[in-house]
């Protein structure tokens, strides 16, 4: 028996079409059907044992027509498919809008104002560009390392830095150095030493957040006088262990658990750092250019142990009313925890001995930290140190260097961090900041103040100055000596001058994200928000500008330093 042509009915035009050529139907005996076979046995044809068959593709449903069998495809397609709606369209992956507005425009905006009498035209565009990078890295059209970049981008374009100027400061070894302390944080909580000296703090201290805080800021300011680097202190040590007792606690970052623990711990940590740094000479690597410049200013010398006695009292009672001040105004969601200690006891046996590559974190680590604290006997900078350590755990492999490439929060500080460096460094150069310490010590002194007014006023300008710096060095380096010599002038007691000025030039790089070398990595970690981080970092100076004039004034006279 034959059939003849089979006709192809294709019900949109905008499928794939095929032709269905003229062929011989084999006998029925021949065709592949099943019990389950989509086939209707015609009533005019015989049946016929089946034989196994592969299934007809979806949509052809073979039927009869006449007396003939046919193949027809049929292409089903429901009328809510049909009417589906269009996908959505892609969220918008540039900048926001707004904020990129308000950058630009406060550039352009200052851009167009005439420059000051005794400010070079270089430096005016230069800090109409710096201020609008801030503008932009605060409201963050784009993240922080894009916002930064374009500010250089702008300095080259309009060439008021030439590229190599404007990219100097990758070469300065404290961006780099912030960049290392994240590759460390990842080999510390990768191989499981964070958590393990994380739970060894909450089995000792973390029956309240307060306690565990308390337990990291006094370690903290116990080391200080030992290693010489704020940002090797913070981000060597302290941020990896931070990070693993927040992760310990069920705080994380993105998962909305951040307020749970973290938030308040790396701002209280961050802002400890800045009053630690403030208590000893050795504590941070800008100290000794402060005492340098008190001696060529007014032939007067400031020790170690000068310092540390007059720095005690002040730094102690803000050592304690910080973390309690940032825990009452910014409290973390779990204040309490008795049993803590008891689950992180269990938690430790749990993990047994430590394993191989937690060895080799610890021996890295110790390393590291010895030659941050006898690098000056040794002629072992911190950067270079820390590149040694690193160089260390990618040569055993405790962490890779397609880790390190991923720690994308390391690149992008790197490369805001350098760009604001750069752009800070170059108003300096270009006479913007003496221009700036000239005009403020002929308004002042024009006042007819008593001195204590007077330096009062320096005072507060020379503090609230450092948001147009990223360095404390650079701050003391281009303010210092014309502010103690015009309070000196005013008839303010030099060496008290000095040494208010030395303590000041550490707890200011506590009211930005960028001020001190500690602050990249701390808010580098992504816990805090930028408003809150300035916001509440505003308080703070309030705070210890309070305690170390009031309290520390009393204590001053007691010493007999005024």
């Amino acid at each position: 028996m034959t059939a003849s042509v089979l006709t192809c009915n294709l019900g949109f035009h905008s499928l794939p079409s095929f032709r269905c050529r003229r062929r011989r139907l084999l006998p029925q005996s021949l065709l592949p059907t099943t019990p389950a076979s989509p086939f209707r046995q015609s009533s005019t044809l015989p049946s016929f044992p089946s034989a196994p068959h592969k299934p007809f593709p979806a949509g052809l449903t073979p039927t009869s027509n006449h007396g003939r069998r046919s193949l027809i495809p049929v292409v089903r397609a429901s009328a809510s498919a049909s009417a589906a709606p269009a996908a959505a369209p892609a969220p918008w992956q540039g900048a926001a809008l707004k904020p990129l507005a308000a950058s630009i425009a406060t550039g352009v905006i200052l851009w167009l104002v005439p420059a000051p009498s005794g400010v070079s035209r270089n430096a005016w565009q230069l800090l109409a560009i710096f201020l609008a990078t801030i503008v932009g890295i605060i409201t963050q059209p784009l993240p922080l390392g894009a916002v930064a970049l374009m500010g250089l981008g702008a300095s080259v374009l309009t060439k008021t830095l030439t590229f190599a100027a404007a990219f100097s400061a990758f070469g300065d070894p404290i961006p780099w150095l912030i960049a290392l302390a994240f590759f460390f944080a990842r080999g510390f909580i990768k191989t499981g030493l964070g958590n393990r000296v994380a739970y060894q703090f909450v089995s000792l201290f973390g029956s309240s957040s307060l306690g565990l805080g308390y337990s990291l800021v006094f370690s903290e300011a116990l080391l200080a006088p030992a290693i010489p680097s704020v940002s090797a202190r913070a981000g060597g040590i302290f941020l990896p262990l931070v990070k693993a007792l927040c992760t310990a606690c069920g705080s994380n970052v993105g998962d909305g658990t951040e307020n749970r623990l973290g938030s308040w711990l790396m701002l209280t940590c961050f802002q400890t750092s800045v009053i630690s740094s403030s208590m000893f000479l050795t504590a941070m690597a800008a100290n000794p250019l402060s005492a340098n410049l008190t001696q060529n200013t007014i032939n007067q010398t400031i020790g170690w142990t000068d310092w540390a006695v007059a720095a005690f009292v002040p730094g102690l009672v803000s050592l304690v009313v910080v973390p309690l001040l940032l825990y009452l105004i910014y409290p973390p969601t779990v204040k309490s925890s008795p049993d803590a200690p008891k689950l992180a006891r269990e938690k430790l046996q749990k993990m047994g001995s430590m394993t191989k590559n937690e060895f080799i974190m610890a021996g890295t680590l110790l390393l590291t930290v010895g030659l941050w604290v006898f690098g000056g006997t040794l002629n072992v900078d911190a950067v270079t140190a820390a590149i040694l350590g690193l160089s260390v755990l990618l040569i055993t492999g405790v962490v890779t260097w397609k880790e390190c490439l991923a720690e994308s929060v390391a690149w992008d500080t790197l490369t805001w961090f350098a760009a604001l460096i750069a752009m800070a460094g170059y108003l300096n150069k270009y006479g913007l900041i003496s221009w700036f310490s000239q005009t403020v010590v002929k308004f002042v002194g024009g006042l007819g103040l008593s001195w204590q007014l007077s330096f009062g006023i320096l005072v507060l300008l020379y503090f609230y100055s450092h948001y147009l710096f990223a360095s404390g060095a650079a701050h003391i380096g281009a303010m210092f000596t014309a502010f103690l010599s015009v309070a000196s002038a005013l008839g303010t007691p030099p060496l008290f001058a000095a040494m208010v000025l030395s303590f000041l030039s550490n707890l200011m790089g506590g009211l930005t994200h960028y001020g001190i070398g500690s602050a990249p990595v701390f808010y580098g970690a992504n816990y805090v928000p930028l408003p809150k981080w300035w916001g509440y970092g505003f308080i703070v100076s309030v705070v210890n500008i309070i305690i170390w004039l009031g309290i520390g004034g009393f204590w001053w006279k007691t010493i007999g330093l005024w």
